[in-house]
């Protein structure tokens, strides 16, 4: 769908965010006479109200009657069109879309694709992998916009000057859905691993899934790019794409640490600016992409060395005391816990996990505790209790230190004492944020803070937006 479809419709908009207010703008670019009805809550219709927009009406409930009133809704990335009001207003007619799905319907070409878009997704790592992507097509020469769920809402770079040579966009669950039902076809996707994750506006693993393929699945890219080690992706059929492998051996792959494409050795990775294996691993998932698109990719390869890692993804901060702080705030899933704990094996760890309960089993972190825990482990948020009562027994077994707190400035306290001034205190949730942070960053500044560092310091996304 294109923003010029929206004229002559009633349209309105779910979510005052900074996704809603870039959706707000660029309808009001396209269309400056189309009246709008906006859903939010008290404190987002003052602000909304404050932009003295005489066609916006804001209402602070979002029921299923009044949806239904509306031919199309666009809808924020944080809003679950499973919620009940909104099936039972698409069951009466209602069209839910997101800014993403605009923005691509803006640029889809006569054959519905998006040209020069690379799309990332998976549960683990697409930040930093989509990042990475656009520093090797600027190493290369191409002039690259950075946006997406990385912190650039689509719609807010609908028509950047000058024009871009290429996109990096990062899509989350949340947004996948919006591509497929857009109509268009992304010219590239990448889709990295897939593990349980946003169980909470999913509804179940098995729709999480499927809502994560669906930029495969049902967006048909014409070039899709999967990671043959994931069995799930493994066993895909896409026979309206031109797939790609990664971690395959005849392609790119490591060996240990060490960089192959085919049987030819590039470098060792160790030294990249890439944290975790996994890091090192979705290197693979870019070189791919880029030769799939024709772009030379073993000269780039090298350029990784001068990447620079983003913020609250295994981010070491400093040391202070003889204790290295690592803030790995947005650790959503006890998979990318565990991801991080094997980057710091060998240490003496504090490990500080727990936030928003969601729903998701911690059974499999349980068991890898058994046998690869930290010295100490404290858990804190809402489902710090639930984690607590799982890890008891296996403490006991295995050996190490159980606390169980309530907030983050007691666990990073505990974490200190524990350590007693040498080791990692390493912040990696495997939660969300939600209930006493706006958001893994919010959380991030405050550990950076109560740490003793610039929280301004650590949180710009290096070399986002155009250029």
């Amino acid at each position: 769908m294109r923003i010029s479809q929206l004229e002559g419709r009633r349209v309105a908009l779910w979510g005052w965010g900074r996704e809603g207010r870039a959706a707000h703008h660029a309808v009001r670019v396209r269309q400056p006479s189309l009246p709008l009805t906006l859903f939010c809550n008290e404190q987002e219709a003052a602000d909304a109200a404050a932009l003295g927009d005489p066609l916006l009406s804001v209402e602070i409930e979002a029921g299923a009657e009044r949806l239904s009133a509306f031919e199309i809704v666009i809808k924020s990335p944080g809003i679950s069109p499973y919620t009940p009001a909104a099936v039972t207003a698409a069951g009466a007619g209602t069209r839910f879309i997101g800014g993403t799905g605009l923005w691509f319907g803006e640029h889809a070409g006569d054959d519905g694709v998006v040209p020069h878009t690379f799309c990332v997704t998976g549960t683990k790592g697409k930040s930093t992998t989509t990042s990475l992507l656009a520093h090797l097509l600027r190493a290369a020469g191409k002039r690259t916009v950075l946006a997406g769920n990385i912190g650039l809402p689509m719609l807010e770079v609908l028509d950047p000057r000058p024009a871009p040579d290429e996109w990096a966009i990062e899509l989350s669950s949340y947004q996948t859905g919006d591509v497929a039902d857009s109509g268009a076809r992304p010219d590239v996707a990448i889709v990295l691993n897939l593990f349980p994750e946003h169980l909470d506006w999913h509804g179940s693993e098995a729709r999480y899934i499927e809502d994560k393929l669906k930029l495969v699945m049902d967006a048909h890219p014409r070039i899709a790019v999967l990671n043959a080690a994931h069995p799930r992706l493994a066993a895909l059929a896409l026979p309206h794409s031109d797939v790609r492998w990664f971690n395959r051996d005849d392609g790119w792959h490591l060996r240990e640490d060490d960089l192959y494409r085919g049987n030819v050795f590039v470098m060792d990775t160790r030294p990249l600016p890439l944290p975790g294996r996994h890091n090192r691993s979705n290197l693979c998932a870019v070189l791919t992409a880029l030769e799939a698109r024709g772009i030379d990719a073993l000269p780039l390869a090298a350029q990784a060395q001068s990447f620079r890692p983003l913020p609250n993804r295994l981010q070491t901060m400093g040391t202070r005391d003889g204790i290295t702080w690592v803030n790995d705030s947005i650790s959503t899933t006890p998979h990318a816990t565990l991801a991080a704990l094997d980057c710091f094996a060998g240490r003496r760890i504090a490990l500080l996990v727990g936030g928003h309960d969601r729903g998701v089993d911690w059974s499999d972190f349980a068991a890898h505790m058994r046998h690869d825990a930290p010295a100490t482990l404290i858990t804190m948020g809402a489902n710090g209790p639930r984690i607590h009562a799982l890890l008891a027994p296996v403490a006991q077994e295995a050996g190490f230190t159980l606390i169980g707190v309530e907030t983050l400035p007691e666990a990073m306290t505990a974490a200190r004492g524990a350590l007693g001034g040498e080791g990692v205190v390493l912040l990696s949730p495997g939660a969300p944020s939600f209930g006493q942070y706006k958001d893994y960053v919010a959380r991030g500044r405050h550990f950076a803070e109560l740490a003793g560092f610039d929280p301004d310091a650590i949180t710009a996304i290096p070399g986002l937006g155009l250029a």
